[in-house]
């Protein structure tokens, strides 16, 4: 990767991540664990990789994005933010009662998202049903998803996952988010869902294994799924829950909570430090 072009993704990310922060404390609610971790993945499809125009969101031709792991919302908000669909300003709105942030993502609120998500599993299949829309219609835009792993024990994944394969959806990318924690504990004390890359590709998917936080390996990886021709590509994305901070990172405990106000203040210190040393 270019190396003017992988600072400026890793300074956008670290912004994100104080987005994340900034919504989860004003709302005194939310998801940063899963958040964190998938935010890297994120902000290179939309800051290098995908079609987009904060311009013009619904432009036809777009390429889509669909955040199926709904609850890591402020994610998306913080990179759509950042990316210029809406004001920063509103992130600290987030999952207010008349916010356009709500608490999982809703094309009735928020510009930029494409696809109302947080029941889980459901996301994946709507992202197969854009990517076959596109070849009905002979559109060459791309569909983008990115799943939980504690998701993906849902049925309805894997009858996506087969449906993508047997229509050969490879204008189709998922990303399983793979930091190894959801809301009870650790996937594999809940209901372990591994092996997850020899699942997928026993499904007929491609499959590319990465480190979520390389923005290398990330670009490497979606370059080489852009070439894939006749069946879909799975990402697994081998991630850290709360990565960027410290007191977060691999806690279960932060699946779901808010930092409190101490808590705010030393996250946005590392935050800011992180960043100070990437500006330089």
């Amino acid at each position: 990767m270019d190396a003017a072009l992988k600072k400026q993704l890793e300074i956008t990310a670290c912004k994100a991540r104080m987005g994340i922060i900034e919504g989860t404390f004003n709302a005194k609610s939310g998801h940063p664990g899963g958040a964190l971790s998938c935010v890297d993945i994120i902000t290179y499809l939309y800051f290098a990789h995908m079609n987009v125009d904060a311009a013009n969101p619904k432009d036809e031709n777009r390429d889509r994005f669909v955040l199926s792991k709904g609850h890591a919302a402020p994610a998306l908000y913080a990179v759509l933010a950042l990316k210029g669909f809406f004001p920063q300003e509103w992130i600290k709105t987030l999952r207010k009662s008349d916010s356009k942030l709500q608490g999982h993502p809703s094309i009735a609120y928020t510009p930029g998202v494409d696809m109302c998500t947080g029941s889980l599993g459901q996301g994946i299949s709507a992202a197969c049903g854009m990517a076959l829309g596109a070849k009905l219609s002979g559109k060459d835009f791309r569909v983008y998803t990115v799943l939980g792993d504690g998701e993906i024990q849902e049925g309805q994944v894997w009858e996506a996952a087969m449906y993508a394969s047997a229509k050969k959806l490879d204008n189709l990318v998922a990303v399983v988010d793979n930091n190894n924690l959801q809301i009870d504990g650790s996937v594999e004390e809940v209901n372990s869902v591994y092996p997850i890359g020899e699942k997928f590709a026993a499904f007929g998917w491609n499959v590319i294994e990465i480190n979520a936080h390389d923005f290398d390996e990330i670009e490497k990886a979606f370059a080489a799924a852009r070439e894939c021709k006749g069946r879909p590509t799975l990402l697994l994305a081998k991630s850290v829950k709360g990565k960027g901070v410290s007191y977060m990172e691999d806690q279960v405990g932060w699946h779901g909570k808010a930092p409190n106000e101490e808590e705010y203040k030393q996250a946005m210190d590392e935050l800011n430090a992180a960043l100070a040393v990437l500006e330089k």
